[in-house]
């Protein structure tokens, strides 16, 4: 994903935001970047770390106890009754099914807990991603964009514009505290005046 492509080709599967200009108006495309606005909300990466931790402890590891606990009884039970299990075919199948997903499931435990922990990480985020997107569909309508490209595809090789930047749009529209360096970059670019840097102090007049 982070690989860049060719500015040309990145057009082609770009995420296009119906507007109601004119098919005469002229293109208009902005890029975007969800991973650093998400970053911009305060104590955001607190609350994940500490859910998580709380997820993978009290949930995750209590889930790999039981399941554990539950292949060694049905193992055993599978392995005492094996003789009896055998004169009945389909008890046999269910048996054995039931045996093999217990199974696969502690065999891939750590796939399992990775995915796990990753739908926990989207459930969290997903309020956060609804305001963002929100935003930057405001953000298209008003400054009228017809592509909005994501900014880890841009090709090296092509310097957007910030001016053109719709995380930066999105995040003052949210009014989420930017780096002041990028702030004033982007209100130079828009055309903003620079912020007047503050008079050195004058330093104290020796007595004579």
């Amino acid at each position: 994903m982070k690989k860049g492509f060719l500015f040309a080709a990145v057009l082609l599967v770009a995420i296009s935001f119906t507007n109601s200009a004119s098919a005469q108006a002229p293109v208009k495309i902005g890029y975007f970047d969800e991973q650093s606005l998400i970053g911009l909300f305060p104590g955001i990466q607190e609350k994940l770390d500490t859910i998580l931790q709380s997820f993978a402890k009290d949930s995750l590891q209590e889930e790999y106890n039981y399941t554990l606990k539950d292949f060694q009884v049905k193992d055993s039970i599978y392995k005492k009754d094996s003789a009896d299990l055998a004169k009945r075919p389909k008890a046999l199948e269910l048996a054995t099914t039931d045996l093999n997903r217990l199974k696969y499931k502690l065999i891939n435990w750590q796939q399992y807990q990775q995915e796990s922990m990753q739908q926990k990480q989207e459930q969290i985020l997903l309020p956060y991603r609804q305001k963002i997107y929100a935003a930057l569909s405001e953000v298209v309508a008003e400054n009228k964009y017809t592509w909005v490209l994501n900014a880890n595809a841009l090709s090296p090789y092509y310097q957007p514009s910030i001016a053109d930047n719709l995380s930066i749009r999105a995040a003052l529209k949210l009014k989420l505290a930017l780096p002041k360096e990028v702030e004033e970059a982007f209100r130079v670019a828009t055309g903003g005046a620079p912020a007047k840097a503050a008079a050195p102090a004058k330093a104290p007049a020796k007595k004579g």
